[in-house]
């Protein structure tokens, strides 16, 4: 899988761009706050519909502009244009020239992995950026895993709604109760099915990016323990005093030790880095093995902040998408691009929201 070709109108700082990509490692150059990370988010974008900067698509848009259009040809076993429009008004997304009516049909169309400062969050922030971490990566897994996990919030909202009214229909609230308890347990299933293969990976990538025997654990902690049913109508009297929903999916945590203590309050720095890096390499390396190829790898200026150790750690994964004609982008300023990858890359020189190519290509 490759992107071949990206489309940028009024997208960040770029006014215009229309460039095509090899297959490869590809090098974007540049001071900072030029727009390299842009192009990134852009490729991000057009993959997963949001940004991974946590941001809302009116902030994407060019200053003193109404909109912005991302699109894209994308290259896998079959050949596929993309094209997202938003504005304030109206958002439009086109697949191979037809409006999509199912995200279903379109997710998986372009697979990413990103890595970027944000990816710290997974180790040092709420459980909600794990959560996301677990639900992305079934999204991009099963195709059916995004609509239960949008009925879910759907009867949760409706289910919050009904709580904070004065007097609560209790009726309606077990309707909605049902249809919360339906989606939720195999929210549950699916996450616990999943947890066992991310941790196996996260353990092999830390022991390699960190070169440390320590012991990594990755489980899954629900909040719901038994069965859902019975445990909601438990704290029902609680939820009514409360007004919110106290159990189910939506709070349920990725619980990440080392040496048995939990990361986000004992670990390191550094720890913490090594961490966050296995979790996305697992991330990738999961991805490969479920669709048979590798995602495209999105590196935001990270291969800088890496030491010695912990760049030979990551080679192997920037390899295997090399071998299998997939693609690398990275971001870096002149003095931290990785130059043990020099002779293979496609450098670009990234300046106040233009992309230009620089000599030096694959040899």
């Amino acid at each position: 899988m490759h992107l071949a070709r990206l489309r940028l109108r009024d997208f960040r700082n770029y006014t215009r761009l229309d460039v095509t990509f090899e297959p490869g490692f590809h090098l974007l150059l540049g001071r900072n706050a030029q727009g390299k990370t842009n192009i990134l988010e852009a490729i991000y974008l057009l993959a997963t519909l949001r940004s991974f900067r946590g941001v809302s698509h009116a902030d994407l848009v060019r200053f003193g502009q109404k909109g912005f259009l991302v699109a894209a040809r994308i290259v896998s076993t079959a050949t596929h244009d993309v094209r997202l429009y938003c504005s304030a008004h109206e958002r439009r997304l086109t697949l191979d020239h037809q409006p999509v009516r199912r995200l279903t049909d379109y997710l998986g169309t372009l697979r990413v992995v990103v890595f970027c400062t944000e990816d710290l969050q997974l180790v040092k922030g709420t459980g909600r950026n794990r959560r996301r971490f677990l639900d992305l990566l079934l999204t991009q897994t099963q195709p059916d895993y995004l609509p239960l996990l949008q009925r879910y919030m759907r009867a949760l909202r409706a289910r919050n709604a009904l709580l904070k009214q004065s007097a609560v229909d209790l009726t309606a609230l077990d309707s909605f109760t049902a249809e919360l308890v339906n989606c939720g347990e195999e929210i549950r299933r699916r996450r616990q099915e999943l947890v066992p293969a991310l941790a196996e990976r996260v353990r092999s990538a830390y022991r390699r990016i960190a070169g440390t025997a320590e012991e990594v654990r990755v489980s899954y902690q629900p909040s719901v323990r038994t069965d859902f049913q019975v445990e909601l109508a438990r704290v029902r009297t609680r939820e009514l005093a409360r007004r919110t929903t106290l159990l189910g999916p939506h709070l349920d945590e990725l619980e990440l030790t080392i040496q048995e203590r939990p990361a986000d309050a004992f670990a390191s720095e550094g720890q913490k880095r090594s961490l966050a890096l296995a979790l996305k390499m697992a991330q990738a390396e999961f991805l490969t093995q479920v669709h048979g190829a590798p995602p495209v790898l999105l590196l935001d200026d990270v291969m800088g902040e890496l030491d010695q150790q912990r760049r030979a750690a990551f080679l192997p994964l920037l390899e295997r998408a090399d071998h299998a004609r997939s693609q690398v982008f990275m971001t870096a300023t002149e003095e931290s691009w990785p130059r043990e990858l020099g002779r293979r890359l496609h450098r670009w020189r990234v300046e106040n929201g233009t992309l230009a190519p620089l000599p030096g290509v694959p040899g």
